[in-house]
Order: structure tokens, then sequence, then C-alpha cells
């Protein structure tokens, strides 16, 4: 009778692994499995942890499938995300902060960029006159696209040295070879963009750096503070609905971040489609290591860097009212910090 009692309760025990089993992969399975992803640009290194989490699987092991759909800069991109043609958006965390003035909630949940990556640069032609951004009044300046974070970064620049957004004309070149033919065609005088197109410029001596936000220091000295920059944010509906999904993106991107601080050149060059390396592998790597401090080391957001953030855009737009903004609704690192609990 004992034995007979111990084969049940064994059978009982086992029958109880498997529905805890189950049950665990239940509660980490995503809710939307299959979602579209908004992208700023998807070839410049300022959206690398989202290649590099599409490219290495990261997001399939995480029971994603991730569909990444790729726009000329972030406005453009936070517009799909906006109308609803994507899910979740890889932009600057500035959006969060505009779009909450609008009356619209929207919240970055994993962090990708702890520097902006964009530099300024004066054109070769026009050197000799643009010495200083002090001279950039009447000038041409291409940015990925209005309202993306080229043009925040350029006019902060800007008016600290006096000159407002309205004393130039804006731009938009978007960020890849485009970029390249702007200039060489001479339809912009000077350019706010990101790598590696400037680092591809600034070899071939096409520009002159001016403002460089590519350095932790850099964009220190431009911002006064530590300055948040790409993202993956959603609205506050679709974190509340899909937690699961959200959590499982964050845990493919802080896991992009994570690969992202240790990669050789040879791992990068391997990773990245050949499409994006602009037929020039030493290129690349070069335009890799002037952003590489840039990347965010565990996805979270640093205490410092929303009030800057917030800070910056007050003097980028003046109908923001800074005392109107709740910063702790733009941003949690609920997320970004259980995925990194996870990866220890």
């Amino acid at each position: 009778m004992r034995n007979l009692d111990f084969r049940h309760v064994a059978s009982a025990c086992a029958a109880l692994l498997v529905f805890m089993a189950h049950s665990a992969i239940a509660k980490d399975t995503p809710e939307k499995p299959a979602l579209t992803m908004a992208v700023g640009g998807l070839p410049g290194l300022y959206y690398l942890p989202v290649l590099t989490a599409s490219q290495l699987g990261f997001f399939k092991e995480e029971g994603l499938d991730v569909t990444l759909e790729d726009f000329a800069g972030g406005s453009k991109a936070l517009e799909a995300v906006v109308g609803g043609s994507a899910d979740v958006g890889a932009g600057a965390y500035e959006h969060t902060i505009f779009m909450q003035a609008k009356g619209q909630h929207y919240r970055a949940f994993v962090l990708m960029g702890r520097a902006p990556q964009i530099a300024v640069a004066v054109t070769k032609s026009k050197a000799d006159t643009l010495k200083s951004l002090a001279d950039f009044k009447g000038a041409k300046v291409g940015v990925s696209a209005p309202g993306s974070s080229t043009d925040l970064v350029l006019t902060v620049a800007l008016r600290k040295a006096g000159v407002q957004r309205n004393d130039i004309s804006v731009i938009g070149v978007g960020s890849g070879a485009t970029v390249i033919s702007a200039v060489s065609n001479g339809q912009v005088d000077a350019l706010s963009n990101v790598d590696p197109m400037m680092t591809k410029l600034q070899r071939s001596g096409e520009v002159k750096i001016l403002v460089d936000t590519r350095t932790v220091k850099g964009t220190q000295e431009v911002f006064g503070g530590t300055m948040p920059a790409a993202t993956l944010y959603a609205s506050d509906s679709f974190i509340q609905k899909n937690p699961k999904t959200t959590q499982a993106l964050a845990n493919a991107i802080v896991r992009a971040d994570r690969w992202l601080q240790t990669a050789s050149d040879a791992d990068i060059v391997k990773m990245v489609p050949a499409v994006y390396l602009l037929n020039d592998k030493a290129l690349y790597i070069d335009a890799f290591h002037n952003v590489r401090e840039a990347y965010s080391p565990d996805g979270l957001m640093p205490a410092d860097g929303p009030p800057t953030a917030l800070r910056a855009l007050a003097s980028f737009d003046s109908r923001l009212d800074p005392s109107k903004i709740d910063l702790k609704a733009t941003y949690t690192n609920d997320f970004a910090r259980k995925a990194a609990e996870q990866a220890r």
C-alpha cells in the first residue's frame, strides 16, 4: 500500500513540476509577439543596439517577431507610433517629453544611448566663412529631419553661441547616403548628423567638426549634464496592456547594450549588414569607436538625464513649459532593471 501511495505522490509531483514549467513559460510569453518598431534612421550608429538585437536574434530569443520600419529621422518614426502604424518607437528620449506637453502619454522603457552621438560640422567650402557657430546666421544646415534630435542638438549649441533657430535654414537630409549627396551637391553649408556619415565626411576632409556629442564629455559641454539619447518608447496604454512584451523588448535591448560594451571589431563587422558598412569596413569601425562610450552599459535612465533633457527642450521650444511636465511619467527603469537582474 505504501508503494502505491509513493507512486501516486511521485506522479503528482511530476505533474506539478510540468504544470509549473508550463506556467513559467506562459508567464513569460509576450502578449503581442508580432509587432512593428519604427526606427528613426537604422543605418546610423545611434540605433546600433536595435540592429544588434535584431541581427543576433535577441528579439527572437525573447519570443518576439519584430518588424523594423526605417524612417528618415526620429520625428518621422514618432509620427508612425502616434499614428498607429507602429507599436513601439526607437528614438530620442525627448519625444516623450514633447508628447506629454501635447497631452499624450508616451514612456521610454529602456535606454540605448547616454549621449546623443551627434556632431555639428561645417562643409569644406564654407569653412573659411563659418568658422564658429556664431557665424551660422543665414546658413543652410542639414539635419536628419526637422524636429529630430539632430535639430535639437543644433539649436541648443547655436543658442549658446548667440544664434537663434530662425536665423538659419534647416533642411532635412536623412541620416544615410543622402547626407553625402547633400554635401557634395552643395545643398547645405553645414550639418548636424550622426555616424557613420559624420566620420566618413570628417575622414575625407569634406567637413570640419565644430560640436561633438559623440562622447560623454562633449555632451556635458553642450548640455551641462547627461543627455539621454536613443530609447525604446511606447504609449502608456501599450505598456499597460503588454507588460510581458515590453519586458521582452527591454531584455533584448539590455543584452544588446551589454554586447556592444565588449564586442570586438571583427564581431561588429560580422554582425552589421554589408549595406550599412558603406563598402568601407575600416571607416565603420572608426565611426563605432568614435561613439562607443555613448552606448548605455545597462539600459537604465541616469537620474540627471531627464532634467537635463527638459532644460534643453525648453530652450529648443519656447512653447514648452517645464513646470507642467511630470518627468517621472516620461520614463521607467522598471523593465531595464529587471532585464539587468535576469542577465546576471
